[in-house]
Protein backbone atom coordinates (compact mmCIF):
# COMPACT_ATOMS: atom_id res chain seq x y z
CA UNK A 1 0.00 0.00 0.00
CA UNK A 2 1.34 3.54 -1.00
CA UNK A 3 1.02 5.10 2.25
CA UNK A 4 0.21 9.14 2.42
CA UNK A 5 1.75 12.02 4.45
CA UNK A 6 0.16 12.23 7.88
CA UNK A 7 1.29 15.80 7.15
CA UNK A 8 -1.71 16.40 4.31
CA UNK A 9 -4.42 15.92 7.22
CA UNK A 10 -5.84 19.52 8.86
CA UNK A 11 -7.06 19.12 12.49
CA UNK A 12 -10.46 18.44 12.03
CA UNK A 13 -9.80 15.44 8.89
CA UNK A 14 -7.46 13.45 10.92
CA UNK A 15 -10.04 14.15 14.00
CA UNK A 16 -12.35 12.42 11.73
CA UNK A 17 -10.43 9.89 10.67
CA UNK A 18 -9.23 8.52 13.90
CA UNK A 19 -13.27 9.13 15.14
CA UNK A 20 -14.43 6.29 12.36
CA UNK A 21 -11.54 4.05 13.44
CA UNK A 22 -12.81 3.52 16.95
CA UNK A 23 -11.08 5.91 18.73
CA UNK A 24 -11.91 9.48 20.93
CA UNK A 25 -12.24 13.05 19.69
CA UNK A 26 -9.28 13.34 22.12
CA UNK A 27 -6.63 11.31 20.53
CA UNK A 28 -6.26 13.44 17.59
CA UNK A 29 -4.82 16.06 19.96
CA UNK A 30 -2.62 14.10 21.29
CA UNK A 31 -1.51 13.34 17.98
CA UNK A 32 -1.43 16.46 16.80
CA UNK A 33 1.03 17.82 19.34
CA UNK A 34 3.65 15.25 19.05
CA UNK A 35 3.35 15.91 14.92
CA UNK A 36 3.77 19.75 15.68
CA UNK A 37 4.72 20.71 18.67
CA UNK A 38 7.20 17.91 19.93
CA UNK A 39 7.79 16.98 15.89
CA UNK A 40 8.30 13.03 16.28
CA UNK A 41 9.75 11.71 13.06
CA UNK A 42 8.05 8.28 13.93
CA UNK A 43 4.24 7.06 15.35
CA UNK A 44 6.17 5.35 17.72
CA UNK A 45 7.98 7.77 19.84
CA UNK A 46 4.34 9.27 20.66
CA UNK A 47 4.47 7.87 24.16
CA UNK A 48 1.40 8.72 25.84
CA UNK A 49 -0.55 7.55 22.49
CA UNK A 50 -2.05 3.78 22.84
CA UNK A 51 -0.09 1.00 20.78
CA UNK A 52 -3.53 0.40 19.00
CA UNK A 53 -3.46 3.83 17.68
CA UNK A 54 0.13 4.24 16.92
CA UNK A 55 0.33 1.05 14.73
CA UNK A 56 -2.82 2.01 13.43
CA UNK A 57 -1.38 5.84 11.78
CA UNK A 58 2.04 3.22 11.00
CA UNK A 59 -0.43 1.16 8.88
CA UNK A 60 -1.94 4.34 6.77
CA UNK A 61 0.30 7.05 6.85
CA UNK A 62 4.14 8.07 7.25
CA UNK A 63 5.64 10.87 8.68
CA UNK A 64 8.70 11.36 6.53
CA UNK A 65 8.42 11.23 2.99
CA UNK A 66 11.08 14.04 1.84
CA UNK A 67 14.87 13.41 2.18
CA UNK A 68 17.66 15.96 2.12
CA UNK A 69 19.67 15.66 -1.37
CA UNK A 70 21.80 18.83 -0.95
CA UNK A 71 21.95 22.12 0.83
CA UNK A 72 23.44 25.66 0.43
CA UNK A 73 24.26 27.53 3.25
CA UNK A 74 24.60 31.38 2.10
CA UNK A 75 26.94 33.99 4.08
CA UNK A 76 23.70 35.76 4.96
CA UNK A 77 22.10 32.99 6.45
CA UNK A 78 19.66 32.14 3.83
CA UNK A 79 19.67 28.43 3.43
CA UNK A 80 18.51 26.48 0.40
CA UNK A 81 17.40 22.30 0.58
CA UNK A 82 16.94 20.68 -2.19
CA UNK A 83 14.76 17.58 -1.19
CA UNK A 84 14.02 14.57 -2.76
CA UNK A 85 10.45 13.23 -3.01
CA UNK A 86 9.23 9.63 -2.28
CA UNK A 87 9.49 9.14 -6.44
CA UNK A 88 12.82 10.42 -6.56
CA UNK A 89 11.86 13.72 -8.04
CA UNK A 90 13.49 17.07 -6.69
CA UNK A 91 11.81 20.37 -5.23
CA UNK A 92 13.61 23.32 -3.49
CA UNK A 93 12.73 24.76 -0.02
CA UNK A 94 14.45 28.31 0.87
CA UNK A 95 14.75 29.56 4.39
CA UNK A 96 15.75 33.11 4.92
CA UNK A 97 16.72 35.05 7.71
CA UNK A 98 14.86 38.88 8.00
CA UNK A 99 14.96 41.21 11.30
CA UNK A 100 10.84 40.23 11.51
CA UNK A 101 12.10 36.58 11.77
CA UNK A 102 12.27 32.98 10.08
CA UNK A 103 10.95 32.69 6.50
CA UNK A 104 10.33 29.87 4.93
CA UNK A 105 9.81 29.90 1.06
CA UNK A 106 8.14 26.33 -0.29
CA UNK A 107 7.27 25.07 -3.39
CA UNK A 108 4.01 23.81 -4.60
CA UNK A 109 4.63 21.58 -7.42
CA UNK A 110 7.24 19.64 -9.12
CA UNK A 111 8.43 22.31 -12.25
CA UNK A 112 5.91 24.15 -13.37
CA UNK A 113 4.10 25.03 -16.32
CA UNK A 114 3.36 28.74 -16.35
CA UNK A 115 6.21 29.43 -19.00
CA UNK A 116 7.63 32.97 -17.45
CA UNK A 117 10.34 33.41 -20.08
CA UNK A 118 12.84 35.28 -17.53
CA UNK A 119 12.16 32.12 -14.62
CA UNK A 120 14.62 28.98 -13.87
CA UNK A 121 11.13 27.21 -12.57
CA UNK A 122 9.59 26.91 -15.78
CA UNK A 123 12.90 25.07 -17.06
CA UNK A 124 11.53 21.88 -16.55
CA UNK A 125 7.73 21.16 -17.26
CA UNK A 126 5.58 20.02 -14.64
CA UNK A 127 5.23 16.50 -13.96
CA UNK A 128 2.67 17.09 -11.15
CA UNK A 129 0.76 18.44 -8.04
CA UNK A 130 2.43 18.26 -4.90
CA UNK A 131 0.42 16.79 -2.06
CA UNK A 132 -0.57 18.53 1.12
CA UNK A 133 1.37 16.39 2.81
CA UNK A 134 4.58 17.24 0.87
CA UNK A 135 4.06 20.88 1.06
CA UNK A 136 3.64 20.60 4.68
CA UNK A 137 6.85 18.43 5.24
CA UNK A 138 8.69 21.31 3.56
CA UNK A 139 8.13 23.56 6.63
CA UNK A 140 8.52 20.51 9.00
CA UNK A 141 11.87 19.91 7.89
CA UNK A 142 13.25 23.30 8.08
CA UNK A 143 11.89 23.36 11.61
CA UNK A 144 13.46 20.44 12.69
CA UNK A 145 16.72 21.61 10.71
CA UNK A 146 16.85 24.62 13.60
CA UNK A 147 15.45 22.40 16.19
CA UNK A 148 18.59 20.61 15.74
CA UNK A 149 21.20 23.63 15.95
CA UNK A 150 19.41 24.26 19.50
CA UNK A 151 18.93 27.93 19.05
CA UNK A 152 15.51 27.89 20.22
CA UNK A 153 14.49 29.12 16.67
CA UNK A 154 11.04 28.66 15.03
CA UNK A 155 9.77 29.49 11.38
CA UNK A 156 7.45 32.55 12.25
CA UNK A 157 6.69 33.51 8.36
CA UNK A 158 6.07 31.45 5.38
CA UNK A 159 5.96 32.30 1.65
CA UNK A 160 4.94 30.65 -1.01
CA UNK A 161 6.55 31.20 -4.04
CA UNK A 162 8.62 28.34 -4.83
CA UNK A 163 8.70 26.52 -7.83
CA UNK A 164 4.92 25.74 -9.59
CA UNK A 165 1.88 28.13 -9.25
CA UNK A 166 0.47 27.71 -6.14
CA UNK A 167 -3.13 28.48 -7.43
CA UNK A 168 -3.09 25.48 -9.74
CA UNK A 169 -2.93 23.26 -7.04
CA UNK A 170 -5.78 25.18 -5.45
CA UNK A 171 -7.45 22.31 -2.66
CA UNK A 172 -3.33 21.20 -1.96
CA UNK A 173 -2.60 24.46 -1.14
CA UNK A 174 -5.74 25.59 0.89
CA UNK A 175 -5.04 22.26 3.16
CA UNK A 176 -1.45 23.44 3.80
CA UNK A 177 -2.57 26.60 4.98
CA UNK A 178 -4.93 25.03 7.12
CA UNK A 179 -2.74 22.96 8.84
CA UNK A 180 0.24 25.47 9.19
CA UNK A 181 -2.00 28.14 10.53
CA UNK A 182 -3.70 25.81 13.14
CA UNK A 183 -3.33 27.51 16.76
CA UNK A 184 -2.72 23.74 18.23
CA UNK A 185 -0.01 23.24 16.25
CA UNK A 186 2.75 25.49 14.39
CA UNK A 187 0.70 28.45 14.49
CA UNK A 188 1.77 30.45 11.68
CA UNK A 189 -0.25 33.58 11.89
CA UNK A 190 -2.31 34.00 8.45
CA UNK A 191 -0.96 37.86 8.47
CA UNK A 192 2.84 36.09 7.96
CA UNK A 193 1.44 33.81 5.14
CA UNK A 194 2.11 35.39 1.50
CA UNK A 195 0.56 33.45 -1.40
CA UNK A 196 2.18 34.34 -4.71
CA UNK A 197 0.15 33.05 -7.60
CA UNK A 198 0.92 34.16 -11.30
CA UNK A 199 -2.95 35.43 -11.97
CA UNK A 200 -4.88 32.66 -12.30
CA UNK A 201 -8.35 35.28 -12.24
CA UNK A 202 -10.74 32.43 -11.52
CA UNK A 203 -8.57 31.05 -8.75
CA UNK A 204 -7.93 34.74 -7.27
CA UNK A 205 -11.89 35.32 -6.89
CA UNK A 206 -12.23 31.24 -5.03
CA UNK A 207 -9.36 32.52 -3.22
CA UNK A 208 -10.84 35.36 -1.89
CA UNK A 209 -14.18 33.65 -0.89
CA UNK A 210 -12.17 30.84 1.32
CA UNK A 211 -11.58 33.32 3.39
CA UNK A 212 -8.34 32.51 4.37
CA UNK A 213 -6.90 35.50 5.39
CA UNK A 214 -3.49 35.12 4.57
CA UNK A 215 -1.62 37.48 2.16
CA UNK A 216 -1.57 37.29 -1.40
CA UNK A 217 0.64 38.86 -4.06
CA UNK A 218 0.30 38.84 -7.66
CA UNK A 219 3.26 38.09 -10.11
CA UNK A 220 2.60 41.11 -12.17
CA UNK A 221 6.24 42.07 -14.09
CA UNK A 222 4.56 44.55 -17.13
CA UNK A 223 2.02 47.15 -16.83
CA UNK A 224 0.26 46.40 -20.21
CA UNK A 225 -0.82 43.48 -22.24
CA UNK A 226 1.79 43.70 -25.46
CA UNK A 227 4.74 43.66 -22.43
CA UNK A 228 3.57 41.14 -20.11
CA UNK A 229 2.52 38.48 -22.76
CA UNK A 230 5.82 38.56 -24.57
CA UNK A 231 7.51 37.70 -20.81
CA UNK A 232 4.49 35.74 -19.50
CA UNK A 233 2.45 33.67 -21.62
CA UNK A 234 -0.07 32.93 -19.08
CA UNK A 235 -1.08 36.71 -20.08
CA UNK A 236 -3.10 35.27 -22.98
CA UNK A 237 -5.34 33.34 -21.37
CA UNK A 238 -5.62 35.87 -18.20
CA UNK A 239 -5.03 39.51 -20.25
CA UNK A 240 -4.33 42.20 -17.84
CA UNK A 241 -8.00 43.95 -17.65
CA UNK A 242 -9.40 39.93 -16.57
CA UNK A 243 -6.27 40.35 -14.02
CA UNK A 244 -7.57 43.43 -12.17
CA UNK A 245 -10.56 42.75 -12.11
CA UNK A 246 -10.13 39.89 -10.14
CA UNK A 247 -7.68 41.83 -8.15
CA UNK A 248 -10.72 44.74 -7.60
CA UNK A 249 -12.93 41.46 -6.12
CA UNK A 250 -10.14 40.82 -4.03
CA UNK A 251 -9.69 44.31 -2.24
CA UNK A 252 -13.56 45.04 -2.35
CA UNK A 253 -14.33 41.95 -0.12
CA UNK A 254 -11.28 41.52 2.20
CA UNK A 255 -10.10 45.44 2.04
CA UNK A 256 -6.68 43.82 2.76
CA UNK A 257 -3.27 45.30 0.91
CA UNK A 258 -2.42 43.41 -2.08
CA UNK A 259 0.66 42.89 -3.25
CA UNK A 260 2.09 43.54 -7.07
CA UNK A 261 5.28 41.85 -8.07
CA UNK A 262 7.62 43.41 -10.46
CA UNK A 263 10.72 42.20 -11.16
CA UNK A 264 12.97 44.20 -13.50
CA UNK A 265 14.90 43.16 -16.78
CA UNK A 266 17.08 45.77 -18.03
CA UNK A 267 16.04 47.59 -21.15
CA UNK A 268 12.77 45.42 -21.03
CA UNK A 269 10.13 46.89 -18.75
CA UNK A 270 12.53 49.27 -16.32
CA UNK A 271 12.24 52.59 -18.07
CA UNK A 272 10.39 55.76 -16.49
CA UNK A 273 7.55 55.13 -19.17
CA UNK A 274 6.91 51.89 -17.78
CA UNK A 275 6.69 52.93 -14.04
CA UNK A 276 4.46 55.88 -15.06
CA UNK A 277 2.15 53.30 -16.80
CA UNK A 278 1.86 50.83 -13.91
CA UNK A 279 1.25 53.84 -11.84
CA UNK A 280 -1.69 54.77 -14.22
CA UNK A 281 -3.12 51.17 -14.16
CA UNK A 282 -3.42 51.08 -10.06
CA UNK A 283 -4.36 54.81 -9.71
CA UNK A 284 -7.64 53.74 -8.39
CA UNK A 285 -6.44 50.64 -6.08
CA UNK A 286 -3.28 52.48 -4.70
CA UNK A 287 -4.29 52.93 -0.88
CA UNK A 288 -4.45 48.51 -0.85
CA UNK A 289 -1.51 48.12 -3.27
CA UNK A 290 2.15 48.04 -2.98
CA UNK A 291 4.43 46.88 -5.66
CA UNK A 292 7.06 45.44 -4.70
CA UNK A 293 10.38 46.15 -6.82
CA UNK A 294 12.71 42.99 -7.79
CA UNK A 295 15.96 42.88 -9.34
CA UNK A 296 16.41 39.55 -11.19
CA UNK A 297 18.37 37.17 -10.82
CA UNK A 298 20.43 35.86 -14.16
CA UNK A 299 19.63 32.73 -15.34
CA UNK A 300 21.71 31.04 -17.69
CA UNK A 301 19.42 29.67 -19.67
CA UNK A 302 17.60 32.98 -19.81
CA UNK A 303 20.22 35.08 -21.22
CA UNK A 304 17.69 37.46 -23.14
CA UNK A 305 17.41 39.30 -19.51
CA UNK A 306 19.80 41.18 -17.34
CA UNK A 307 19.75 42.89 -14.09
CA UNK A 308 18.50 46.03 -14.13
CA UNK A 309 21.20 48.76 -13.62
CA UNK A 310 21.15 50.47 -9.94
CA UNK A 311 20.63 53.14 -11.36
CA UNK A 312 17.48 52.57 -13.34
CA UNK A 313 15.84 50.42 -10.22
CA UNK A 314 16.28 53.68 -8.33
CA UNK A 315 14.59 56.10 -10.63
CA UNK A 316 11.64 53.40 -11.20
CA UNK A 317 11.10 53.31 -7.68
CA UNK A 318 11.22 57.28 -7.31
CA UNK A 319 8.71 57.65 -10.55
CA UNK A 320 6.64 55.50 -8.44
CA UNK A 321 6.77 57.14 -5.08
CA UNK A 322 5.92 60.29 -6.78
CA UNK A 323 3.09 59.09 -8.58
CA UNK A 324 1.86 58.15 -4.30
CA UNK A 325 2.05 54.21 -5.15
CA UNK A 326 3.44 52.54 -2.34
CA UNK A 327 6.27 50.62 -3.14
CA UNK A 328 9.55 48.48 -1.74
CA UNK A 329 12.87 47.32 -3.68
CA UNK A 330 13.10 43.21 -2.62
CA UNK A 331 16.12 43.09 0.16
CA UNK A 332 17.88 40.12 -1.74
CA UNK A 333 18.41 36.47 -0.01
CA UNK A 334 21.61 34.17 -0.91
CA UNK A 335 23.17 36.05 -3.87
CA UNK A 336 26.27 33.39 -3.19
CA UNK A 337 24.43 30.64 -4.13
CA UNK A 338 21.93 29.83 -6.69
CA UNK A 339 19.66 32.80 -6.03
CA UNK A 340 17.10 32.45 -8.81
CA UNK A 341 14.10 29.94 -7.80
CA UNK A 342 14.55 27.11 -9.05
CA UNK A 343 18.30 27.53 -10.59
CA UNK A 344 19.70 24.57 -7.86
CA UNK A 345 17.37 22.21 -9.13
CA UNK A 346 17.66 22.46 -12.89
CA UNK A 347 21.47 22.19 -11.98
CA UNK A 348 21.60 19.25 -9.93
CA UNK A 349 19.14 18.05 -12.56
CA UNK A 350 21.25 18.46 -15.33
CA UNK A 351 24.09 16.90 -13.61
CA UNK A 352 22.39 13.59 -13.40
Amino acid sequence: MNKASIYGLTLDQLTAWLMEHGHKKSRAAQVWDWLYRKRVTDFSEMTDVNKECTQLLADHFVIQTLTEHTRQESADGTVKFLFKLSDGNLIETVLMRHKFGLSVCVTTQVGCNIGCSFCASGLLAKSRDLSGGEIVEQIMKVQLYLDQAKRDERVSHVVVMGIGEPFDNFKNLVNFLTVIKDHKGLAIGPRHITVSTSGLADKIVEFTDAQLQVNLAISLHAPNNELRTRIMKINRAVPIEKLMQSIDYYLERTKRRITLEYILLKDVNDRTEHALELADLIAHRRQLVNVNLIPYNPVDEHSQYQRSERESIRAFYDTLKKQGVSCSVRLEHGTDIDAACGQLRSKQIKAG
